[in-house]
Parts: C-alpha cells; sequence; structure tokens
C-alpha cells in the first residue's frame, strides 16, 4: 500500500505491525505527483518534499515480520545536489482504484481532494 495517511485505525496498525500489509508512507503532494507523472509517462520527477527525511536517507519500515521485527526497510532515495536540493521520485502506474468520496459522482466537484488526478491516471474505478 503506498499512502500519504493512514489515520488511527487499529485494524491498519495490527494488519502492519503483524505483516499483514507493505506500507510506503508519502507526503500527499508527492503521492498526486506521482500518479500525475505515471498518467502522463513521466517516469521519475524532482521533489524538495521530504529532503532530509527517514523518506530520503532510507530505513523506514515498510513491512514487519509477524515477531514483530522488521522485515522490509525502505530503500534510500537519489538526490539532486544543486542549489535547491531535491529528491529524484519515481512515478506511480495505477491499474485499480477504490474511490469512497460521494462528492466524485458529481462531474466537476473534486472535493477539495486528488481524487480528481488520479482518476484522470487509473485503469479501472470501483
Amino acid at each position: 500500500m503506498i499512502s500519504s495517511y493512514v489515520g488511527e485505525n487499529a485494524e491498519f496498525e495490527r494488519q502492519f505491525l503483524c505483516g499483514e500489509l507493505e506500507v510506503e508512507l508519502t507526503p500527499q503532494g508527492t503521492l498526486a505527483e506521482r500518479i500525475r507523472a505515471g498518467g502522463a509517462g513521466i517516469p521519475a520527477f524532482f521533489t524538495p518534499t521530504a529532503y532530509g527525511t527517514l523518506i530520503e536517507e532510507g530505513g523506514a519500515p515498510i513491512k514487519y515480520n509477524a515477531d514483530k521485527s522488521i522485515d522490509i526497510l525502505s530503500e534510500m532515495r537519489e538526490v539532486c545536489e544543486n542549489e535547491t536540493r531535491k529528491l529524484i521520485d519515481r512515478a506511480l502506474m495505477t491499474h485499480l482504484n477504490q474511490i469512497q468520496d460521494p462528492r466524485m459522482r458529481k462531474p466537476g466537484k473534486s472535493g477539495g481532494n486528488i481524487y480528481i488526478t488520479d482518476c484522470m491516471y487509473v485503469g479501472a474505478h470501483i
């Protein structure tokens, strides 16, 4: 699962800590750009977001073992060291999307979220 926020869901936490889920956390704007870039055929892009954080450095837990030891760690991200210092992030191609926001059923209504961007570059919707 790639997500920007997972909330305070006890079942999600249990599944993640027991090794039933792999979770890659990414900033909200970066997630939207990853989806947009994937739909536009752009394989990677530069972003200043997350520079100097655990996302850049790697080592964030992505998956745990059943005994709560870490099974998979995030990888270090490539950095473009110039006057702006930006990470190079990869595009995200989505093939299936589940939308639960009822505002999305009305054409032209995005509800102030990234779902409309997601809808433009996905293969199938539920």
